[in-house]
């Protein structure tokens, strides 16, 4: 059996993602599509909506045939590490093809890309210390750089899952039997489009706007996916209490140790925090140029989790391959690929795990503190089986 495979985070499955697992298929001719799905905290700094095993749920009901968990250490981080931590766990899976969705408004060469960064990084990294953009964005600062070396890069750099796709790109070359890269044109709905059209897809970012102002998301989603946001959802507002005691509470000093915590932005935080009355007010107040939301958003991810510099690093050297689901055919490739496994399989959650992977069973504890109604999400959980 050959495999496909994709990375994702799902904050909801809707049809768009249900479209990009069947082009998978259909462009690679994969037996079994395996998705890595970041759990119940994302990329950007925040919570997901819906908890990580009511997302694999959907995903399998819809055409993916493995789900495994992007545990926190690596999901919850900048562009680099996100795909370092994710295409480590595909390749482990021994899948030939890694398939993402791309908002590139222009055809682009991510390999081509990848291979000119790993030769030029010397030359990259001088031109960005040259450069006196002071109050720009890191991202900023590099998107100035690598236009002027590599023209085709400005074209498409403020694009998200393009800026994801070229950091896939770059990890890969790692590799010495890289997957292959098969890029797939966005349809229909751009990742941060607000709009709720007539069409089957939206994108993501619409559909929990839908959600909040009660508007009909319906035709957009899956039927598991729609069922599975009418009961409990989450979001940065659930979190606000437990945030705000902690800013409050948390010596400066204390606060300094908190993993990403650079540059003084703690006190920054300290003075803002007195005067914000809810999430959406401090992340406001907070962020400035220089310190856009999405970094700041993980910051405040890592204060929440208490994560300092050292409880990352081991979580870091501890990656594990967490199994949220399958169905036949998924159970069949993951018995066909076990035995030749680097990371460890982790199909249940017992005192073993909870000691090893201390920091994943944390974050998880502190999401399910959101609602009394989130259910335990570890200990008692079986990997999900869905006959397709």
């Amino acid at each position: 059996m050959r495999a496909c495979g994709i990375i994702v985070e799902y904050n909801p499955f809707h049809n768009g993602h249900r479209y990009h697992i069947e082009q998978a298929k259909v462009k690679t001719g994969a037996d079994v599509v395996i998705a890595v799905m970041s759990g119940n905290f994302l990329q950007r700094g925040e919570p997901a909506v819906t908890d990580k095993w009511q997302r694999a749920e959907a995903a399998l009901a819809n055409g993916a045939d493995l789900v495994v968990e992007l545990p926190a250490a690596w999901a919850v981080q900048s562009a680099d590490l996100f795909a370092a931590g994710a295409v480590s766990i595909l390749q482990d899976l021994q899948c030939q093809w890694l398939c993402f969705g791309t908002d590139a408004e222009t055809p682009f060469d991510y390999l081509d890309y990848a291979q000119f960064e790993w030769r030029h990084q010397d030359e990259i990294n001088a031109a960005f210390q040259r450069l006196t953009q002071e109050n720009a964005t890191y991202s900023e600062r590099m998107n100035t750089v690598l236009s002027s070396l590599y023209p085709a890069y400005g074209a498409n750099s403020k694009q998200p899952n393009h800026i994801l796709g070229m950091r896939y790109a770059k990890e890969l070359l790692r590799y010495p039997q890289p997957m292959t890269i098969v890029p797939i044109v966005r349809k229909a709905a751009a990742y941060h489009s607000e709009a709720l059209d007539h069409t089957s897809i939206a994108s993501a970012t619409a559909i929990r706007n839908g959600l909040k102002n009660k508007r009909d998301i319906a035709p957009f989603l899956p039927a598991e996916s729609y069922e599975s946001l009418q009961s409990l959802v989450v979001n940065w507002a659930d979190y606000w209490p437990l945030l705000h005691y902690q800013m409050i509470a948390t010596p400066v000093t204390e606060m300094a140790n908190i993993y990403q915590m650079v540059e003084g932005i703690e006190y920054r935080i300290k003075s803002y925090v007195q005067s914000a009355d809810t999430f959406s007010d401090f992340i406001a107040q907070l962020k400035t140029k220089r310190y856009a939301q999405v970094r700041l958003q993980r910051l405040l991810c890592y204060l929440l989790f208490q994560v300092t510099d050292t409880e990352m690093a081991e979580a870091q050297a501890q990656p594990f391959i967490r199994v949220l689901g399958y169905t036949r055919a998924g159970q069949a490739y993951l018995k066909q690929v076990k035995g030749d496994l680097s990371l460890p399989l982790v199909a249940k959650f017992g005192k073993k795990e909870a000691a090893q992977y201390a920091f994943s069973l944390k974050v998880d504890q502190i999401y399910q503190l959101a609602d009394a109604g989130i259910k335990e999400q570890n200990f008692g959980r079986q990997p999900l089986f869905i006959q397709n």
